[in-house]
């Protein structure tokens, strides 16, 4: 698989200076972090799951989750449990590669359980995602995954499982307990480093925690309880010196915009040929705005993918995460052999001055964004990616 997979070749070559890289659920581990992009919840109990899961591989979804948690009725879970497990096996199959695919658990006891009723199908599971992750509550599931693993055998298809944890704990967003909490998840997510794929982010149970709820003129960084958190996770988790792990951003809520809504006024030129800031201002009369700023604000803030939870915020995640022509070559420049030492040097577009030692690590950071999302062309922005990336 491959962001913008979907797109014709020839198109994405008018796109792309560099186009995406292919990966696939057996690549390496900090490449799978990088490449997840919008990754897409659906709930166990879709009575249509495989053919859910195959059609947005089909529109350029690369993750998934499967949810037997918040997103289903306590009622519930047994008959989602038996959908899933019915639905991977019709998934392996039909023997077509989905997107990287995660289970969503209540419980540490489900994974053993799940894990054995897959079977064979266990080989399509990329992994798990914990709920409301602290090292209390984090260590049995982890230390569940890790039997399930070994008892599992051959039928990982040799591959690890990975975890995700989701940090959306009163524990974590209470001030009085964030510190000894965001210690203890810390201490929790470097013993089992070789495990832990990604972090996310569960603003919504943050804001329930205040009766709140964001309005969909506003990001999770206006509230600024919920910016608060974000700021020291990433500050303790997030870390550029190797020690950090990729930290995805916040749900967005909001989904009354539906693609046919916009498609119209995005089809009206192939390429656009010059009404890129009419189109865009379409998208925003349409209530993206705010998912917009978001995004922006996410990857301003060390964020990187995002968790969606309706099929429309995929492609608007995707399309911001391709690198400018301009970021890609500030990067090379400050990456080049010959700039080790360090210095200043005027940029190649020449609106700025780029620090070699400053910037290095926004420079390593970003190559690695541009490997698995590409680099447009210097003439390609924003709004000519999302229209490429449309169904027909």
């Amino acid at each position: 698989m491959r962001h913008f997979g979907h797109v014709a070749p020839e198109v994405r070559q008018r796109l792309f200076h560099r186009e995406p890289c292919a990966f696939t659920a057996d690549s390496p581990p900090h490449l799978l972090a990088s490449a997840l992009g919008a990754t897409l919840y659906s709930p166990a109990t879709r009575p249509r799951l495989a053919d859910d899961i195959l059609k947005q591989a089909g529109r350029g979804v690369t993750s998934m989750v499967v949810c037997l948690e918040d997103s289903i009725d306590d009622s519930e879970v047994a008959d989602a449990e038996e959908n899933l497990v019915r639905h991977f096996a019709d998934l392996a199959e039909r023997g077509v590669e989905p997107p990287l695919l995660f289970i969503r658990v209540r419980a540490a006891e489900q994974i053993p359980d799940l894990t054995r009723r897959l079977g064979p199908s266990l080989r399509l599971l990329s992994g798990f995602v914990l709920p409301k992750f602290t090292e209390e509550r984090g260590v049995p599931f982890l230390e569940a995954i890790a039997a399930a693993e070994a008892e599992a055998g051959g039928a990982t298809g040799g591959r690890r499982l990975f975890v995700m944890p989701v940090l959306e704990s009163p524990e974590l967003l209470h001030l009085e307990s964030r510190g000894e909490t965001l210690a203890g998840i810390a201490r929790t997510v470097d013993k089992y480093r070789d495990r832990v794929l990604a972090l996310r982010l569960g603003v919504t149970d943050f804001c329930s925690a205040y009766g709140l709820r964001r309005p969909p003129d506003m990001t999770a960084y206006d509230v600024q309880i919920v910016a608060s958190v974000i700021a020291d996770v990433v500050n303790m988790l997030g870390r550029a010196d190797g020690t950090g792990f990729t930290v995805t951003g916040p749900v967005w809520e909001y989904f009354r915009v539906q693609e046919r809504m916009f498609k119209p006024q995005l089809r009206r030129s192939p390429f656009l040929e010059g009404r890129a800031e009419e189109l865009r201002q379409a998208l925003i009369e349409h209530d993206m705005d705010g998912l917009l700023r978001e995004i922006e604000l996410d990857r301003a803030n060390g964020l990187l993918g995002k968790t969606c939870i309706h099929p429309s915020h995929v492609l608007p995640v995707h399309a911001l995460s391709v690198v400018s022509h301009e970021e890609f070559s500030d990067a090379e420049d400050i990456l080049r052999p010959d700039r080790g030492g360090g210095g200043v040097l005027r940029s190649s577009y020449t609106n700025k001055m780029n620090e070699v030692k400053p910037h290095r690590a926004w420079a390593e950071r970003t190559l690695r964004r541009a490997e698995v999302f590409g680099v447009a062309r210097a003439d390609v922005g924003f709004v000519e990616l999302l229209t490429a990336g449309l169904p027909g």
